[in-house]
């Protein structure tokens, strides 16, 4: 029996004539257009030489168009591999290298340059283009679809998906059907998602949370999907009362905030309010509260496992605290030894489960490395597991600073700093000190409508909060911090600019 993931997402049985996905012109996707189009598209990648268990490497604009060249990698049994419009030539080359794509769609323009290395040999370059030379919406018009997916094993793989490589090289994370599969019905199981919803949708589909959290979802579902070419405060305002859910990231709840249209009227149709792909702060999960009368249920994953837990859809959702492992994933808390922590104390969770990948693309000793002796993926992340085993991230190991002999969790003195009037966000990292080893700073983005925040008030009132090893010696006032394409602050960026301040006589 074929367990190939796009029969579980396009089965016959849902309603062919239902709507999908209506863009923010107006443009409505049925069911049966997406099948259509899908099988024309998996035809012209057959005709291009994709065979099952070959890489498409994708870098386009979000669109119905592309997600149906994504379940047409899918149908055909191809690895589909998402990269970020934002890609620049070198990292672009850099993954094909590595990948062997048979077919890369993209940038004309940026696929006219790789000739120059050799990176096009044996490649195919499409394009989303609607005409000109390698368009693939004008080859599909001229085929016949492809009616049944090809068969293919659970362990098969469905994506690969690239780290961002701010450690160095890229890895290629291998997600297989199974991986994607058994997230996509546990969620849609988990937080009830019904033919009758509709979900917002906001974010990148180049990313594991657009594409496998929230379209896999829906279409498990046969729900639809508001599907906006990118985040916009007006447009959101717009459609949150002709919508039932809404996927975010902290810095998109943090701008509809910023809105005073935001409110319980706006959000009362919203029936489920999610976050993810960065810690949520408990002063955002609060104001959000106060202003709509929704308590944001926050979940936990990461590229290599996609889910790991959420928060209850009926339950106590606790700011700062991620919930429950999903039902079949194993979590533990362990110290460097090995050894599980006690009820309640820090250490690094690790996981194991059938949402766990594969291992990294053509690197054997990083996979080898990623898994404890006994099979489970450490996942990098400082955390608490408590009795009933509700989870709660601490950090990532990488940021933990060292301080002078103490432990400084990064994400307690932002919880902190998120308390302080006057301001939106903010980065806490350790830099090098020349007597405690590290040294806490903070870089705050200060609220658009306040200029009377500064270093001195900051650590003021966060020294009511917080033990004195832990406050930062040095308090930076920024108007913005450096972000990727799903609102993560860029914490490597800023260790990068401040990291000779206790060497520069700023101190």
């Amino acid at each position: 029996m074929s367990r190939n993931l796009y029969n579980s997402l396009m089965p016959a049985s849902l309603r062919q004539e239902a709507i999908v996905l209506t863009t923010d012109s107006g443009e409505r996707w049925s069911r049966a257009k997406i099948e259509d189009f899908t099988g024309r598209v998996a035809t012209v990648l057959q005709r291009s030489g994709v065979k099952p268990g070959e890489r498409v490497a994708v870098q386009v604009d979000k669109s119905p168009q592309a997600v149906c060249l994504y379940l047409a990698c899918l149908k055909v049994g191809a690895v589909y591999i998402p990269l970020n419009t934002a890609y620049t030539q070198v990292e672009v080359e850099h993954i094909l290298q590595d990948a062997s794509p048979v077919v890369y769609v993209g940038q004309p323009s940026m696929a006219s340059e790789f000739s120059t290395d050799g990176t096009a040999a044996n490649l195919t370059v499409l394009s989303l283009d609607t005409n000109g030379e390698g368009s693939l919406i004008e080859a599909a018009g001229r085929v016949e679809p492809l009616v049944n997916a090809i068969d293919v094993q659970g362990d098969d793989l469905a994506a690969i998906l690239y780290t961002s490589g701010t450690t160095g090289r890229p890895k290629g994370a291998m997600i297989t059907h199974d991986n994607l599969s058994f997230g996509t019905k546990a969620l849609v199981q988990l937080w009830g998602i019904t033919e009758s919803d509709v979900l917002l949708h906001v974010l990148p589909t180049f990313h594991a949370h657009g594409l496998f959290i929230a379209i896999n979802t829906i279409l498990q579902a046969g729900a639809s999907a508001l599907f906006l070419a990118k985040f916009a405060v007006d447009a959101v305002i717009e459609r949150l009362p002709l919508s039932t859910m809404f996927m975010g990231v902290p810095t998109l709840y943090t701008r509809l905030l910023a809105d005073p249209r935001l409110s319980t009227e706006v959000c009362s149709g919203i029936r489920l309010f999610t976050s993810g792909s960065a810690p949520l702060s408990a002063a955002t999960f609060e104001e959000f509260h106060a202003r709509t009368g929704h308590k944001i249920l926050e979940r936990y994953g990461m590229t290599e496992t996609t889910i790991i837990a959420s928060n209850p859809l009926n339950g106590p959702r606790l700011p700062g605290t991620v919930g429950y492992p999903l039902p079949g994933v194993i979590v533990q808390v362990r110290d460097e030894s090995e050894g599980e922590v006690p009820s309640g104390a820090v250490g690094e969770l690790v996981a194991r489960g059938p949402n766990v990948f594969k291992g990294y693309w053509q690197m054997p000793e990083q996979t080898a490395a990623a898994f404890t002796a006994d099979g489970f993926f450490r996942t990098g992340d400082l955390a608490t597991l408590e009795a009933d085993g509700r989870i709660a991230i601490v950090g990532r190991k990488k940021d933990l600073i060292i301080s002078g002999g103490y432990n400084v969790y990064p994400q307690e003195i932002e919880n902190a700093l998120g308390h302080i009037d006057g301001i939106q966000d903010s980065a806490v990292i350790g830099v090098p000190h020349p007597d405690f080893g590290e040294g806490v700073i903070a870089i705050v983005e200060r609220k658009s409508d306040n200029n009377k925040l500064t270093p001195d008030s900051v650590i003021v009132q966060l020294a009511r909060e917080i033990a004195r090893y832990k406050l930062p010696k040095l308090v930076f006032i920024a108007d913005k911090l450096p972000r990727n394409a799903l609102g993560k602050v860029q914490k490597n960026e800023l260790r990068k600019t401040y990291s000779e301040v206790f060497r520069s006589g700023l101190t």
